[in-house]
């Protein structure tokens, strides 16, 4: 049995489709992973990667049947219900569209921000942004 997995961000639907299970990170709750038959659930996202498992014969962004769509995820909203996933979040990015080397020196400079001053909380969420990006790009 497949889960109907809808991904939204402001922009755009970046996928559609079946899967056989979705991995979120929620704020303050860690990993939650959604299968078939889930009960209704509701949470706010952090920034983190989200992991799509396509069902048999279910192709999307990229990646062919059985394998994981993975997903870089700032922030937003998944709802469960009725063995559909929604996932609405504030800006995502697929895989196959994030520039690596772009990440990695993103993810340099924050960590140097950060080092410099341990306080600011705007360079602690870019840290945080271009790790998951760096982390979606390698996987």
């Amino acid at each position: 049995m497949a889960l109907t997995v809808r991904l939204v961000s402001p922009e755009r639907v970046l996928f559609t489709g079946e899967a056989t299970f979705v991995t979120a990170r929620t704020q303050g709750g860690g990993d939650i992973t959604f299968l078939a038959g889930h009960t209704s659930f509701i949470g706010a996202l952090g920034t983190h990667p989200v992991t799509i498992r396509l069902a048999e014969g279910e192709t999307g962004a990229g990646s062919k049947p059985g394998e994981d769509l993975v997903v870089a995820v700032h922030g937003g909203f998944v709802e469960v219900a009725d063995d559909t996933v929604t996932i609405l979040s504030d800006l995502a990015e697929l895989a196959a569209e994030v520039d690596a080397e772009r990440a990695r020196a993103a993810l340099t400079a924050a960590e140097s921000a950060v080092r410099d001053d341990p306080e600011d909380e705007e360079a602690k969420a870019a840290q945080a942004r271009a790790n998951v990006r760096v982390t979606v790009a390698d996987a």
